[in-house]
């Protein structure tokens, strides 16, 4: 596995524990629907969160979250719905962004974006 497969797995589950510490009830990961994968799903406040973790090792060039695109908003939206209708979940859906940046000493820092894709809209 190339080191930044490896980078993306540590973040994952950096993510992951950093939802549990918040107090989400994680019910998927790496849900897979056609080509398309979601990340985190999320329980919380009778809400479903979707999160899609992207994870730097640097900013410089991008923000980890400027890396989700219409594309792959369209992408994990169908995955969602397909996990919604699979797992008969009638509940309000929230989608999230976690940015994992890491610095130059080798520690993670988290940016939980809420409503992500509503705030990408905007923009």
């Amino acid at each position: 596995m190339a080191s930044h497969n490896d980078f993306g797995k540590i973040a994952e589950d950096f993510a992951v524990d950093f939802l549990k510490e918040k107090g989400y009830t994680i019910l998927a990961r790496n849900f897979r629907f056609q080509k398309s994968e979601i990340d985190i799903i999320a329980e919380k406040d009778n809400l479903i969160i979707i999160t899609e973790v992207k994870a730097r090792s640097t900013d410089v060039f991008l923000l980890p979250q400027e890396a989700v695109d219409k594309k792959k908003i369209k992408s994990i939206v169908l995955a969602a719905n397909n996990y919604l209708e699979k797992f008969n979940k009638n509940k309000e859906v929230r989608f999230d962004i976690i940015a994992v940046l890491r610095n130059e000493k080798e520690k993670l820092r988290i940016n939980h974006i809420t409503d992500a894709f509503e705030a990408l809209d905007a923009h």
